[in-house]
C-alpha cells in the first residue's frame, strides 16, 4: 500500500534531513503574502543554507508551497530547491492544488511518495491531510490506512511522520480551528507502535516543539511570514523566515535545530488582520 522509496543509506552514520515549509510562493516573482515577497524569502533561505554548507541527505516539503494554485508556483520551488541538489520529498498542504503541483512531474529532484525506506533503522511516513477548499485537515481513512499498514510493516524502524496540519493545538485559537480535524484517530494508530519518534508538520508559521502521548510533535518556521505564538486571534510575529535540521542519529535518537535568517528580514505587514 502506497508508494514506497528504499534510499539504503547507511546506517552507521547519522543521517541529516532539512524541512522547508509553507513557501506560498506565487506565479509574479513580485508576488507578496502581507507584503513579503515569498518569492525571495524563499530565495534567501536556500542562499543561506548553501552558504552555511548544511549538509543534508534530503528535503521534506511539508505543504502549503504554492499560494496561488499556479504551476508556475510549482515550478519556482523546484528550480529553487535544484540548488541544494539532494532529493525532495513533498506533501500537499490546504493552499495547495494538487493537480498543478503534478503539472511538474517527473522531477529529477521532487518525489511524491508516501513511505521512505532511509536504512535499516530509520523511515518516514508522508501523509495528505489536505481537504480540498477548506483550511483545516483531514486524513482519509486510506491515509491512516496507510500509516497503520508501515508501522505494522516496519515493527524495528524509528519512525518520523510527516503531514501538513498540526494534530495537537498550538494554543492559538484561530490556527487551532484549522487544525487535524481527525487527531483522534491518528492518535488511535500511533498508540499501537513504540517506535514513533516524531509527527513533524508545517501549517502554523512557527517554532513548536512538544511531547504527546510519548511522541515529538514539530512544527516548523515558514520560509516567508511568521505567525506569533500563542496568539487568539490572528496574529503576526518578528522572527525571520526559517527552516529545521533533523539528525536522525543512527544509534535511534532524534536531534532538531531550527535555521533562521538575521533578525528584521523579511518583515511583513504587521496591521494586517488576516490573509
Amino acid at each position: 500500500m502506497g508508494y514506497i522509496l528504499k534510499l539504503s543509506l547507511d546506517s552507521s552514520r547519522d543521517i541529516k534531513l532539512l524541512q522547508i515549509t509553507d513557501t506560498h510562493l506565487f506565479e509574479p516573482e513580485d508576488g507578496c503574502l502581507l507584503s513579503v515577497n515569498t518569492f525571495e524569502s524563499f530565495k534567501a533561505v536556500v542562499n543561506a543554507i548553501r552558504s552555511n554548507e548544511i549538509e543534508f541527505d534530503a528535503i521534506l516539503a511539508t505543504g502549503d508551497i504554492s499560494q496561488d494554485h499556479t504551476a508556475v508556483s510549482y515550478q519556482r520551488f523546484e528550480d529553487g530547491i535544484a540548488l541544494l541538489k539532494k532529493p525532495c520529498f513533498w506533501l500537499p498542504g490546504n493552499h495547495d492544488f494538487k493537480p498543478e503541483m503534478h503539472s511538474i512531474l517527473p522531477s529529477t529532484q521532487i518525489q511524491t511518495t508516501q513511505h521512505v525506506v532511509l536504512n535499516d533503522k530509520w523511515q518516514i511516513i508522508l501523509l495528505d491531510s489536505q481537504v480540498e477548499g477548506v483550511p483545516h485537515g483531514r486524513l482519509s481513512e486510506e491515509q491512516l490506512a496507510l500509516l497503520d499498514a508501515k508501522l505494522s510493516e516496519y515493527p524495528n524502524h524509528k519512525t518520523v511522520v510527516l503531514l501538513h496540519h498540526h494534530p495537537v493545538l498550538v494554543g492559538s485559537h484561530w490556527l487551532d480551528q484549522h487544525s487535524l480535524k481527525d487527531a483522534d484517530a491518528f492518535w488511535s494508530i500511533l498508540s499501537k507502535y513504540d517506535k514513533v519518534e516524531a509527527v513533524l508538520c508545517g501549517h502554523v508559521h512557527q517554532d513548536f516543539d512538544v511531547i504527546y502521548q510519548g511522541v515529538r510533535v514539530v512544527a516548523t518556521p515558514s520560509t516567508c511570514v511568521q505567525f506569533k505564538p500563542n496568539s487568539d486571534d490572528f496574529a503576526l510575529d518578528n522572527l525571520s523566515p526559517g527552516w529545521r535540521m533533523l539528525t536522525l542519529t543512527h544509534y535511534g535518537e532524534l536531534e532538531l535545530e531550527v535555521g533562521r535568517l538575521p533578525d528584521g528580514e523579511f518583515l511583513p505587514d504587521f496591521s494586517a488582520g488576516g490573509y
